[in-house]
């Protein structure tokens, strides 16, 4: 499916479903899911649906609902993007239990749209599903460190799983966005600052409590229900149910992290890229950078990142940019995770992304940025432990890339068709493939291959079994055809 990106916000909400909240070689043979004594599936696709709107009198009887009216509505659907305030859910589930969202799941499957929302931060808005079910996971938001273990509820955001972490001294390697949840990271892979040292944030996982599309409770993990754990680990989401927690196999949190950055002078930007996609991959894991161009006359570049170690030996590592402005700290784990976290507040934006899988000719990506004040683009660093794991080892498919590319433009909701088109015009002219679905974008061209690549297939298969009545679809959903 393919939208145009004028009608992208119009469109991105309006069939949203999922689990709250990117030319490739073919797709390893489906193995079939787990047969274990006691394992049901969902029923085969081609039941005729049932009719009629959920009973939400039923449904308010077993979970606290908000209906269009209720006090709380309005703020209860807000999502991090004010883009998608216009759209209305015909309910919102709080749910506070397992239960609570099998409840919801049941009530509602094959009638309506259902999302699920952990966070708010999907790029497209399809965490509130108009005139559908919005199931909020705000309420399972736990974060429960066991030993070397750590079981967080789907509603946790950054900030209090790195808070819980670091005070527990353990580390999970995470994104940067304090109110991010933990969720929609996972599901999409996970990649953060420490993602070269400690791999990604999907890598991680133990097993996944998931509420699937027949209302039934199941645990996900390498021994029950593999083929859905496998699938959870970068298959997007929104897609095979809504997840209510994850458990995690954690590290020692490391006792210094050096961050940094580096400015440089003005007319530098096609040098600097130049050399951060020859430098990074040659640097050790524990260092992790990302290079950031800024639109304008001319671009700007500047680079930041951190080290895993004492701030003596990042310098040496920083001395391949002698004519930048560096700036170092040392810090430990939960400060360094402070250092990178951006701001609460809610923002309007318009986003994409592409994946960088070799070096690409700098003055390409530096020239679409020419006169473009307000757009960046940001590279963040791949490589290090992310390429010790084969590409289909889990859904997460951009192993062996250098980078991943973020095209992010600031817009007030006035000019967000504006921003659309500019950003479309970027992309189009950078000349990169694939993208990374925590990025989703409803105009990207082929996003089942550009997200998943030679995983699509696979993934379709575990739709097929986990979801073959699309219970889950939406507008860039993973389903069995």
């Amino acid at each position: 499916m393919k939208l145009g990106r004028r009608n992208f916000l119009k469109l991105a909400g309006a069939t949203a479903a999922g689990v709250a909240a990117t030319a490739c070689s073919a797709a390893p043979p489906a193995q079939a899911p787990s047969s274990a004594p006691g394992t049901s599936l969902p029923p085969s696709t081609g039941v005729t649906p049932p009719s009629g709107p959920p009973d939400w009198a039923a449904l308010r009887n077993k979970v606290s609902l908000l209906l269009p009216g209720d006090s709380g509505y309005d703020s209860a659907k807000r999502v991090f993007n004010p883009a998608f305030d216009g759209l209305k859910p015909a309910a919102i589930a709080k749910c506070a239990k397992p239960e609570d969202v099998q409840a919801a799941v049941s009530a509602a499957a094959r009638r309506v749209p259902i999302a699920a929302r952990s966070g708010g931060h999907s790029y497209a808005g399809y965490s509130v599903p108009d005139g559908g079910l919005m199931i909020d996971l705000g309420g399972m938001s736990s974060v429960d460190v066991q030993g070397e273990q750590v079981v967080i509820g789907a509603g946790a955001k950054l900030k209090n799983v790195y808070a819980t972490l670091g005070a527990a001294g353990r580390c999970l390697p995470a994104g940067s966005c304090p109110s991010v949840g933990i969720a929609g990271l996972t599901l999409g892979g996970g990649i953060g600052v420490l993602a070269r040292k400690y791999g990604l944030t999907c890598d991680h996982l133990v097993s996944a409590r998931v509420v699937t599309a027949d209302g039934k409770l199941r645990t996900a993990s390498a021994e029950s229900e593999p083929e859905l754990f496998w699938a959870l680990r970068g298959g997007g989401g929104g897609n095979f149910g809504v997840v209510t927690s994850f458990t995690f196999r954690t590290d020692p949190a490391p006792s210094a992290v050096s961050v940094f950055s580096l400015r440089f002078p003005v007319g530098s930007a096609d040098d600097v890229l130049a050399e951060w996609q020859r430098w990074l991959p040659e640097a050790p894991p524990e260092l992790w950078a990302n290079v950031v161009l800024s639109g304008g006359s001319p671009v700007g570049a500047r680079i930041s990142g951190c080290y895993v170690g004492d701030s003596a030996s990042l310098g040496k590592l920083l001395d391949g940019f002698p004519g930048a402005t560096r700036s170092v700290k040392q810090l430990d784990y939960l400060g360094a995770m402070k250092y990178f976290s951006g701001s609460e507040s809610r923002q309007s934006f318009v986003a994409s992304s592409r994946i960088l899988e070799e070096p690409a000719d700098p003055a390409k990506l530096t020239s679409v940025l020419k006169g473009r004040r307000g757009m960046d683009l940001l590279v963040d660093g791949l490589g290090g432990a992310v390429a010790d794991v084969a590409p289909d080892a889990t859904a997460f498919w951009h192993r062996k890339a250098i980078g991943s590319v973020q095209i992010y433009s600031q817009a007030d909701t006035r000019n967000l068709s504006v921003a659309t088109d500019s950003v479309a015009e970027v992309v189009t002219g950078l000349g990169l493939g694939g993208g990374y679905v925590n990025y989703i974008d409803p105009a990207l061209p082929d996003w089942m291959t550009a997200y998943y690549g030679g995983n699509a297939t696979r993934l379709k298969q575990v739709a097929k079994t986990y979801d073959p009545d699309k219970v889950f679809g939406f507008a860039q959903a993973v389903t069995p055809d």
